[in-house]
């Protein structure tokens, strides 16, 4: 599908309210100090597409003097992508990487076998605005032992579409004929949209799995309104546009092709294999850097967050949702 808004578009008014498969409102959480909104996973839609995670951080005025001090923390078998809108984040890596984000940035880092990270404001840039968007990717099966890697990639390289009061630029993935840089495992898609007051956007109809997520003003579907806020999950196949309210609007459209098997999750932890997880929980807590799964970051390894206590979670097989041969949680 090609870039044309034009004969792309369906009258967000025609389109049915029964399109809408799932309407989520994401849960505050509390992640040391900073409060975030999760979207994803939640009782009613674990996954959109490869989409096993969705946190809103912000925004929020941090005081002056005032940091977000996220310490080294693990993942295995998921790909995690960062986007800003304000603010900074200081990356720092198990395999060497070092690299401060900013707004209309993306970072991409993939997890594959087990990697450490932590994110930190930058020294000289306590205090001030932030607000940002991280969400995970699981990996296909074949790929969770992968490789770790990091890539990153300035806002002016990724592709942008405009028209009719329409910007939007491809984080990740492909749409209406456009890829981004990232390298990626499997069919998916993620954009930043903002739209005029009054202007419409198509949603891409060659992806299995498709949401969006509104962060500023409104936006109207199927003669709804929906403020910023909401995540909206939509029905395979329908032809789906929608369209700004009085004030504009800027959201996250994403998806993509489900997995075949389900994917489990416990804390920082996604595999299709519940003894992954354990073999990765036990390394972790063992601490014994460099000789199993787990490094610390490089320049960042005087600390760690430890794994939490057995009990505290549970691994549920997770499916990106509740339509017809699919298991519902």
């Amino acid at each position: 599908m090609s870039w044309n808004p034009d004969q792309l578009l369906t009258d967000p008014d025609l389109v049915a309210a029964s399109s809408i498969e799932t309407l989520l409102v994401p849960r505050a959480r509390d992640i040391g100090g900073f409060e975030v909104r999760r979207a994803l996973p939640a009782p009613k839609r674990q996954m959109v597409g490869p989409f096993i995670f969705f946190d809103q951080m912000g925004p929020a005025e941090l005081l002056t003097g005032e940091r977000i001090d996220v310490r080294p923390h693990p993942h295995i078998g998921l790909g995690t992508v960062t986007y800003l809108y304000e603010g900074a984040f200081h990356h720092r890596d198990s395999i060497g990487s070092d690299q401060v984000i900013r707004p209309g940035d993306v970072n991409w880092m993939v997890a594959g076998r087990g990697v450490s990270h932590s994110e930190r404001s930058p020294s000289a840039e306590a205090g001030g605005p932030l607000h940002g968007i991280q969400t995970w990717i699981a990996l296909p099966a074949g790929n969770e032992d992968t490789t770790p890697d990091f890539q990153h990639f300035p806002k002016d390289g990724l592709p942008v579409l405009e028209a009719h009061g329409i910007t939007a630029r491809l984080i990740l993935g492909t749409a209406f004929g456009e890829t981004a840089p990232a390298a990626i495992f499997s069919e998916t898609f993620y954009l930043d949209v903002s739209l005029a007051p009054g202007a419409a956007f198509p949603l891409p109809d060659n992806h299995e799995d498709r949401g969006l997520h509104v962060t500023h003003g409104s936006l109207e579907v199927a003669g709804e309104t929906y403020e910023a806020g909401r995540m909206m999950v939509f029905r395979p196949g329908d032809r789906i546009s929608v369209r700004a309210g009085e004030q504009g609007a800027r959201f996250l459209a994403l998806g993509g092709a489900t997995l075949p098997e389900p994917r489990y999750i416990w804390w920082n932890f996604v595999s299709s294999s519940p003894e992954k997880i354990e073999a990765a929980k036990l390394d972790w807590r063992r601490g014994d850097w460099g000789k199993g799964l787990f490094e610390l970051p490089t320049g960042d390894a005087a600390e760690h967050i430890p794994a939490p206590e057995d009990g505290t979670g549970r691994m549920t097989p997770m499916r990106a949702g509740p339509r017809e041969g699919r298991k519902s949680q």
